[in-house]
């Protein structure tokens, strides 16, 4: 098998970021059951997002991170406009689903697409700017630290400008309160993610920066 160099490896990894953000908004319309706890299915892929944005800014630095966040940015911005070009689209009379089963399928998700795309940008730019901070503050030590540091707080601003976004008052029942109570499990639950996916964050980084 031929190795790989530096700029395939980021390439690959670009491609991988943009996937797992499609997919994460892609997949949370649906709610599972995960035994001890229920949560949108996207929370399989989302947590991929801050792995690789830290392992590329570790090896690449901050500027480079900000790049995979920004085309992530244009490309959920493309699928946002195209989506909502489809939904008003009339159904040709030979479609195989009508207007009211499509925009029901996609129509409901613009106000959750819109509220993605806000906490992705302003979570993984936080991201970006605490991970640089720590790694200034440690001396470049402590990977675990600033992977943790950064993700843990990113989370809880894109799960919290999410909620809001997506949820509040679209029912008297999604008051301040209310969205606070949805708010504080999920984060809880991205808050384990992130601590799980440690090692392979050093992982990632020990990949990237090898000859294979």
């Amino acid at each position: 098998m031929p190795k790989l160099s530096l700029e395939q490896k980021t390439n690959f990894l670009l491609g991988l970021f943009v996937a797992s953000l499609v997919a994460a908004n892609l997949l949370s319309l649906k709610v599972a059951s995960f035994g001890i706890f229920e949560a949108s299915v996207g929370i399989l892929v989302f947590p991929i997002l801050f792995l690789i944005t830290d392992v590329v800014e570790e090896v690449h630095g901050k500027g480079k991170a900000k790049e995979f966040v920004y085309i992530a940015l244009a490309t959920l911005v493309f699928i946002l406009v195209v989506t909502a070009i489809a939904v008003i689209l009339p159904a040709a009379s030979r479609s195989f689903i009508t207007d009211a089963e499509y925009s029901k399928i996609f129509g409901t998700t613009l106000r959750i697409f819109v509220a993605s795309i806000i906490g992705f940008f302003f979570s993984q730019m936080h991201d970006v700017w605490a991970f640089n901070f720590w790694k200034e503050k440690t001396g470049g030590k402590h990977l675990w630290l600033r992977n943790n540091a950064s993700t843990i707080v990113s989370q809880f601003i894109d799960t919290t400008l999410f909620m809001f976004l997506a949820f509040y008052a679209i029912s008297p029942k999604f008051d301040v309160a209310y969205t606070f109570a949805l708010i504080i499990p999920y984060w809880l639950i991205k808050v384990l993610f992130a601590l799980l996916d440690t090692p392979f964050v050093y992982l990632g980084v020990k990949w990237l920066r090898g000859n294979s």
